[in-house]
């Protein structure tokens, strides 16, 4: 299992924005020179499930030379979902995708460490960059059950993104709007991320005129700790930026704690009262980690 110790200061800088993370069908050239104009802080650029199996070569084609010059996607994370290894498509995807100059390559249904590693393998040998990092989806029953043992698999891999849609189909369960059904999944998942100092998003939501109901699961998702949810249509951008941005009383907050404990430091003390609430060391390290996103989201805008 790959073992990762951030201290604090690397764990501000590594920082990065990811409330919305939009996919965007590869088949459709259209959809990507658009995707250019959105406010999203991340793409996803797919070659899975939004395309036909005949347009699947075409998308890849489409989304390289999409890669290729990325300038016009500004500062947004850019990153291909490939399709499985146990497809027709997937090796070439993978072996493509290693140097087609995105930040990430999503792999879909991980269920075991080795089927990570594997997919490395494959990019390795296809001269991918150091700095090209995997997401996995995580979306079927064993995956799960694997969460922890997928999260320490590799060094290159940097986020996991829920697939609600999928789990829902495998557990057989009912997709209520507090999602109670799979709270169990959705929670093995974030601990099993954050105790390998992962990244990890949020799945989709697919009623597209629930405005209500998305704001109300965007709501959800931030407060069980996810940064960022995926999304289907652009009209979710606005409301899941929000939703998992700090808020400006939250931000001030922050820096009001952050002074007081710099100054009670100073004169030698461990722990200050702010606004009647005692502050001690793990309140500082959430502030500048409110902070540091704040600053993020900032400069991105």
């Amino acid at each position: 299992m790959v073992q990762r110790t951030i201290s604090m200061g690397k764990e501000l800088m590594s920082v990065r924005p990811r409330r919305s993370v939009l996919y965007m069908p590869g088949s459709n050239a259209r959809a990507l020179e658009k995707a250019k104009h959105l406010a999203a802080d991340a793409l996803i650029l797919d070659l899975e499930d939004a395309v036909a199996p005949d347009a699947k070569e075409e998308a890849r084609r489409l989304v390289g030379e999409a890669l290729r010059d990325r300038s016009g996607y500004g500062h947004r994370e850019l990153i291909v979902r490939v399709n499985g290894l146990d497809t027709p498509w997937g090796f070439d995807d993978l072996t493509a995708a290693a140097t087609m100059g995105a930040d990430a390559v999503l792999l879909p249904k991980m269920e075991s460490a080795d089927m990570v590693q594997r997919s490395v393998r494959i990019m390795d040998a296809a001269d991918a960059p150091p700095e090209l990092t995997i997401w996995c989806m995580m979306e079927t029953a064993r995956g799960m059950l694997r969460a922890e043992d997928i999260a320490g698999s590799s060094a290159r891999l940097e986020c996991f993104v829920m697939g609600t849609s999928d789990l829902s189909k495998e557990l057989m369960c009912a997709n209520t709007a507090q999602r109670l059904p799979m709270l169990t999944s959705l929670s093995l998942c974030i601990l099993a991320a954050r105790a390998s100092a992962l990244a990890i998003v949020d799945g989709v939501h697919l009623d597209l005129n629930d405005e209500d109901g998305f704001r109300e699961s965007c709501v959800q998702g931030a407060e069980l700790g996810f940064e960022g949810k995926t999304l289907i249509h652009p009209k979710q951008i606005e409301a899941a930026n929000q939703a998992f941005a700090p808020t400006e009383a939250a931000v001030t907050q922050a820096r009001k704690v952050i002074e007081a404990h710099r100054i009670a430091a100073a004169e030698g003390q461990g722990v200050v009262v702010v606004d009647g609430r005692l502050i001690e060391n793990l309140h500082v390290v959430m502030a500048e980690r409110t902070v540091a996103k704040a600053d993020a989201i900032a400069r991105m805008s």
